[in-house]
């Protein structure tokens, strides 16, 4: 189903590059972006890195517009951020960008910036908590809307539990490291880096990890950027390649971007990256099947409602255009 939905995407957007050039350069034109507005995170290492070589603001100088970062703290608040139009681009998990699709927020994936294994269950180091059994009656700490909620629900399924078989303490991510460390919950939905630096600076204990639950760490634009300045997108995604392949490069510096960022320690930043592939930025069937697996999942947990396709909303959500010719693999 996803394969078929997703060739029907691609051949649309081919017919859409295949316009008379001068009809795109005459829009680009009419519609001058004065003001780029676009978010940096701290679970989007190419987003610091552009923030800190300040390569965006050298590729739009010469067209007198101005670039604006934005921080966002989850891939809620970048939605929240895109729904509002306060940003063009934002910083979201695959899954996460799914559920905003469908509850209406008009954005399109035009960019993956990372393939990350972000989030995990984490416990104290002393917690007598060892499996997805042990979590019942406990109280989780959770950000809502974000990839580290939807693993929770999924990893809870897999342990035969729901949300009703747990206290959900809904805190932003930082705020649910500062909870666990203080003894307020049993659990934390945790992510990089926050997790990372409770890992390590408390001996927090990561007691479930599954890899293939986390959906990959993709850049959204809203549909009426998408419309009204589709050079500019394509432009923002050049950049965005520039600075991907630079931190692959360059993995001792961008550590180091990181933690200036962050205000997290070296070791921090490295253990974030250890669990972070950057080797794949291209839109199509990867990012498609593992965010229509998360999607059916929620919908089977009762998160998205039974009338809702599924594989046709992740198909509607991705847009391969702006990557056409990027790495796969």
């Amino acid at each position: 189903m996803f394969r078929r939905t997703v060739l029907k995407s691609v051949a649309a957007a081919l017919l859409l590059a295949a316009a008379p050039f001068a009809a795109v350069t005459d829009a680009a034109a009419a519609e001058k972006l004065e003001e780029l507005r676009i978010d940096y995170a701290y679970y989007n290492p190419v987003s610091l890195v552009l923030k800190e070589k300040g390569w965006l603001e050298d590729e739009f100088a010469k067209d007198g517009t101005s670039v604006r970062w934005v921080l966002s703290l989850g891939s809620n608040k970048a939605l929240e951020f895109l729904n509002s139009g306060s940003i063009d681009l934002g910083s979201t998990a695959g899954a996460a960008a799914l559920l905003g699709r469908i509850n209406g927020n008009p954005v399109k994936v035009v960019y993956a910036y990372s393939k990350p294994e972000w989030t995990a269950l984490v416990t104290a180091k002393d917690s007598a908590i060892q499996s997805i059994a042990d979590l019942k009656g406990k109280r989780i700490a959770v950000t809502r809307g974000t990839d580290p909620h939807i693993f929770l629900t999924r990893a809870l399924a897999e342990g035969g539990l729901t949300d009703k078989d747990v206290e959900l303490v809904l805190l932003q991510h930082q705020d649910g490291r500062l909870a666990l460390e203080n003894g307020d919950v049993d659990a934390w939905a945790g992510l990089d880096p926050m997790m990372a630096a409770s890992e390590l600076d408390a001996g927090s204990r990561l007691f479930y990890r599954n890899a293939d639950f986390n959906t990959w760490g993709t850049l959204l634009a809203r549909e009426e950027v998408i419309a009204e300045h589709p050079e500019t997108i394509k432009r923002v995604i050049a950049v965005y390649e520039r600075a991907r392949e630079w931190a692959r490069a360059n993995p001792a510096e961008l550590v180091q971007i990181i933690s200036k960022a962050a205000r997290t320690p070296d070791h921090v930043a490295a253990k974030q990256i250890e669990r972070t592939d950057l080797s794949q930025p291209a839109i199509g069937d990867a990012q498609g099947k593992t965010i229509e697996a998360a999607g059916l999942a929620l919908q089977k947990g009762g998160i998205i409602k039974p009338e809702v396709d599924v594989p046709a909303a992740v198909a509607d959500l991705l847009d391969p255009s702006f990557t056409a010719g990027l790495p796969t693999n």
